[in-house]
């Protein structure tokens, strides 16, 4: 009798074993990856100990322990053990994130994973993955986009270090970076990420703003250009949340033309959007759309300004209305009203 049990235990074992063999190799992968970036990261003190470490990057490690401690006991995030290590990219990228897209809706591709729940965007630590996926994303019909994370946060389950690249940041960017990744350690929503980005989007910047003037003053040259680069962007974001909307509209009246049609309509929506993006005024750059004078971006560069960027005003009017502007007093209520996970 026992051995019918174990027997077919093992049979069940097996089956999963090939049924999922995809999400199970995977997952082992992202494993590796991580655990290897976590297991040579250095503690902060043998680094700022470290001679040929350069004095100017060892005072942006003091920032991040300072912005980490102001992210706890000022802002009332969760207190975990991230950021208390540095790994060193040596200058190189060490995560791709691929994100797709339907080519003629505004669609995005979910990806199912345990205790996540769908998520709409695949990490690889290896970029030849990263770039096998989106060809096999292509060849399927999607439009697919590969980018490189300031960071990532494996929500508090691990030591998550920072990176050698998040020191090239400016302090306000800094901030809006380590406080953002902070927040998905403290709150979570399963099968919700945009809900989950937007979130961490507005309370890193917002917070970014409060550590900026608690730290070095409301007249600093740090706070100033932050707030100055903050607008930049946000008028930035509004122009292609409106562009969304724009090819929401071109898809919708183009939904029974030929594919051939669809797709010059389609080019010709996007260059529009990317031409129009020339009117607003920046101070560090003119034509926003040299970027893309070679190569236009698809649906699934659009999408990533609806996952990060469209709920930014009903945070903030819940949290200027509700809570008066009490940060602190916002954060305790949204992780109270969503448990982790």
């Amino acid at each position: 009798m026992i051995k019918k049990i174990l027997l077919a235990v093992l049979v069940i074992f097996l089956v999963l074993g090939l049924v999922y063999y995809d999400l199970l190799s995977y997952g082992l992968r992202q494993a590796i990856g991580q655990f290897t970036i976590i297991y040579n990261a250095r503690p902060i003190s043998e680094v700022l100990a470290d001679e040929q470490f350069p004095d100017s990057l060892k005072k942006k490690l003091l920032l991040v322990e300072t912005v980490r401690k102001f992210a706890v006991d000022s802002l009332g995030l969760k207190d975990t053990k991230n950021y208390r290590t540095l790994y060193d990219q040596k200058g190189e990228e060490i995560m791709w994130v691929v994100t797709a897209c339907e080519p003629y809706r505004l669609v995005e591709k979910q990806w199912e994973f345990p205790v996540l729940g769908a998520v709409p965007y695949k990490g690889f630590f290896k970029k030849e993955l990263a770039l096998k996926e989106k060809a096999q994303l292509e060849q399927a019909g999607w439009d697919v986009n590969i980018r490189n994370p300031g960071g990532w946060s494996t929500l508090g389950w691990f030591a998550d270090p920072i990176l050698s690249n998040m020191l090239q940041r400016n302090e306000g960017d800094l901030a809006s970076l380590i406080i953002h990744e902070l927040v998905h350690a403290t709150v979570f929503v399963k099968d919700s990420a945009d809900f989950n980005e937007n979130l961490a989007s507005f309370i890193g910047d917002r917070g970014a703003e409060q550590f900026l003037i608690h730290h070095f003053g409301i007249n600093s040259n740090e706070y100033r250009q932050y707030i100055r680069e903050d607008r930049e962007y946000r008028a930035y974001v509004e122009h292609m949340l409106r562009g969304c909307d724009y090819l929401d509209s071109v898809y919708l009246a183009i939904a029974d033309f030929s594919v051939t049609e669809k797709r010059e309509a389609k080019q010709k929506a996007i260059s529009r959007i990317i031409q129009a993006s020339d009117t607003l005024t920046f101070s560090t750059r003119s034509r926003p759309s040299a970027r893309y004078s070679n190569n236009l971006p698809n649906n699934a560069y659009f999408m990533s300004f609806k996952r990060y960027q469209s709920r930014q005003d009903d945070f903030w009017n819940d949290w200027k209305t509700t809570y008066n502007g009490n940060l602190r007093a916002y954060i305790r209520y949204l992780s109270e009203a969503y448990p982790f996970l």
